[in-house]
Formats: structure tokens, sequence, C-alpha cells
């Protein structure tokens, strides 16, 4: 049996009146990519928060990498890494000066070789002696994920990572996580994107006013709807249409405001 690196139980979060998680479970597996998918105010973003010890659940566990949030927070924060909606890099550095500060600040041996070896990895080669202040949005993204990777965390967070991107960009930060899967990191990946969770995830959970409403590959996803007949032609259910069809069609649930 394939050993779940994160378990989610019972979650449940509120800010005053607002119940914003409401018991929620899930688990991911080793080695894969899980997305938890749902509208802006779904609570995907306090779920991250809560699995990287930035914020307290008020009832339910989960672990990470077999660390408990709540008990074993240092050990929490040894096991992932978190990228955030914004990539977080420095704009007046080049791309290996970022990489390499990063690793210095991690007390690794050799930064210069961890940078260039990312640099390498995420294509960033040409442009590492660059200012990151003249990259464009997939090159800056896949520059915030590899400096996510120094000292090589066997999780990573990727919290909407591709909002605010045009889709050339998009494409690249998607090979980018199924590379990172391909070398053995779990990934959880938050989106309101229906095409990214259909592109990236082996498993999808669905995330609708603090609940899991259903969680399964893409194929059971799409067996919740039965197949349109047009024609004698057998047409599956897309994502989209089993997303709206679970949650209503409601995509007018605010934001999160940073929650």
């Amino acid at each position: 049996m394939a050993e779940d690196v994160i378990r989610v139980r019972g979650l449940e979060k509120s800010f005053k009146a607002l119940r914003v998680l409401r018991g929620v479970d899930f688990d991911v597996e080793r080695r894969s990519i899980f997305a938890l998918l749902g509208s802006n105010g779904a609570g995907k973003t306090t779920v991250i928060k809560i699995l990287s010890t930035l914020l307290k659940a008020d009832a339910g566990t989960a672990t990470v990498n077999g660390f408990d949030v709540a008990t074993q927070a240092e050990q929490v924060r040894g096991s992932f890494s978190l990228t955030g909606q914004f990539a977080a890099v420095d704009e007046i550095l080049s791309g290996r000066e970022n990489l390499v500060l990063v690793a210095r600040l991690r007390h690794l041996e050799n930064p210069g070789k961890i940078a260039d070896d990312l640099l390498d990895r995420f294509s960033l080669t040409d442009a590492a002696t660059r200012k990151v202040s003249t990259y464009s949005g997939g090159m800056r993204r896949r520059l915030d994920i590899a400096m996510s990777l120094i000292g090589d965390p066997p999780v990573i967070f990727l919290d909407e990572p591709t909002t605010g991107l045009d889709p050339q960009a998009r494409i690249e930060v998607w090979q980018t996580v199924k590379e990172l899967a391909g070398r053995g990191t779990t990934v959880l990946l938050t989106t309101q994107y229906l095409e990214e969770a259909e592109q990236l995830a082996d498993r999808i959970a669905i995330l609708h006013e603090g609940r899991i409403i259903v969680n399964g590959t893409l194929a059971e996803l799409k067996q919740l709807l039965p197949p349109a007949k047009v024609e004698y032609v057998e047409k599956q259910p897309t994502l989209e249409e089993v997303f709206l069809a679970l949650v209503g069609g409601d995509r007018t649930a605010g934001t999160e405001n940073g929650r």
C-alpha cells in the first residue's frame, strides 16, 4: 500500500463568526500530486496555513511527513517548503544570487553548486546572471519553486502557483510541477483553475463551503456524472461539469482575504 505523507482529519477553523473549515479530511500519498480545488473563499489557503504551522486549527488533526502540526511544529517545518500565490524572489538580485542566498541562509555546503544545479534543472542557466526584474512571469515562478527546493524537502505546498500568469507561463509551471513529482517530491497544490487540476493531479479533492465534498482520481470524478450521448458518440463529462454540478454553479463566494 502507498504511504500517506499528509493526513488531515476533522480540520476546523473559524475567524470570529465566519466558519472557514467545517471538518476537512483527506490524505496525500508520497510522490503524488494532490490538488485541492475550490472557488475563492472555499478555505484552500487556510488549509495550507494550518499544514505549514502558520495557523492553528480550532479542531481536528493533521500530520506532515509523520509529524503532528500542532505538537511537532519544528519537525513539520523541516519537512516541507511553501510557495505562495506570489513569487517571493528578490528582483534586485540575479536568479543565481537568489538561490545562493537561500542556500547560505540554510547553512548548506557548496551554495554555488546548489544554485547552478537548480538553474540547470529549471532551464534558467541562460538567465542566471540577469536581474530577476527582467524575468518573465513564468521564469520568476520557476525560480521561486527552485528556491523552495533548496534543502530537498520531501513535501512542497503550492498555493495557487499560476495566479496571474499568462497561458504560456502557466504551461511552464505545470511542466515544472510534473517534474517535481517525477523526482519523488510530494506536491499539495491548491488551485481554482479546473484545467490545472485536470492536467496535474493524481487525485483531486473539491473543497466547497469548508468541506471536502468529493475526493478521487479524475476518472472517478468523471463517473459521478453520466456521459452524454450525441449521435451515438459517448461524451464523458469534463472536470468543469463535475465541479459545477457538485457546488451548484456558485462561483461568487468572494475572496479568502488571505485565509
